[in-house]
């Protein structure tokens, strides 16, 4: 025969906020709202929609159309959600919607030093990565670089290469004592961790006297730093080899 002993100290029922549970129905809401409009914002990114919109001219989901050669119906919602949430303006007397000049430095102009829709690559490359992630939680292994979506790759480049352009040979080098001078005077720069490339080849346009050598352990990162080298003319001073970050030659 068991005996089942009674729990002489059971826990008590929490006491539930009511208040407490819809403002947090709310954020749950939103944040979902926000989660399917990432979605829709690197849509817009792909399909070059943003850049469609950057001369700050409104237009109607028609004109749009006929400006991208996509479709109406689709692009119709695109921008609705678009409104809805604050990134477009919509002008209820003509239909039109306009992205003010303000948010296409942000959106529309990947030269800006202010660009950031870059940064929704990563977000593509997260919710791709669900399944290695997942496992990760299980097992506690690491996850390689090299192992993520392609998104997260070139997101990384899309996204910090416009503050390399404002700001690493304009600023960021010239605050290190010295640096500049033996920089146009040449010589010998690693650039550990290079990804695509970018900072590294932007030394090598802005110091033609200085050899510029970028590491990366991920091949087709390499690659990609290769090609990107080769059509902006810099490789003959900037070259791309496949290491790790305690593996590669050269010294100090």
């Amino acid at each position: 025969m068991t005996t089942i002993t009674p729990n002489v100290n059971p826990t008590p029922a929490p006491v539930i906020d009511g208040a407490k549970v819809e403002r947090f129905v709310h954020q749950v809401i939103g944040d979902m709202g926000a989660a399917m409009s990432a979605v829709l914002v690197h849509i817009g990114d792909r399909l070059g929609l943003y850049r469609a919109l950057g001369d700050g001219i409104p237009v109607t989901s028609t004109e749009l159309a006929a400006k991208t050669g996509l479709n109406e119906r689709y692009l119709r919602e695109w921008l609705h959600n678009q409104a809805a949430g604050g990134w477009v303006t919509y002008q209820p007397e003509d239909g039109t919607f306009t992205l003010p000049a303000e948010h296409a430095l942000l959106l529309a102009d990947d030269s800006s030093p202010t660009f950031m829709a870059g940064g929704f690559d990563f977000v593509a490359a997260a919710w791709a990565d669900e399944d290695i992630l997942t496992e990760a939680f299980r097992t506690g292994n690491g996850i390689g670089w090299h192992q993520h979506d392609d998104r997260l790759f070139t997101g990384t480049e899309r996204f910090f290469r416009p503050g390399y352009q404002a700001s690493l040979t304009s600023s960021w080098l010239p605050a290190l004592d010295g640096l500049v001078a033996r920089l146009d005077t040449g010589i010998s720069v690693a650039d550990v961790g290079c990804g695509y490339g970018a900072a590294t080849i932007q030394l090598g346009q802005t110091y033609p006297h200085s050899t510029f050598v970028g590491y990366d352990y991920h091949d087709a990162s390499v690659a990609a730093a290769r090609g990107r080298a080769a059509a902006a003319g810099v490789d003959g001073n900037v070259t791309f080899e496949v290491a790790r970050a305690k593996e590669f030659g050269g010294s100090t």
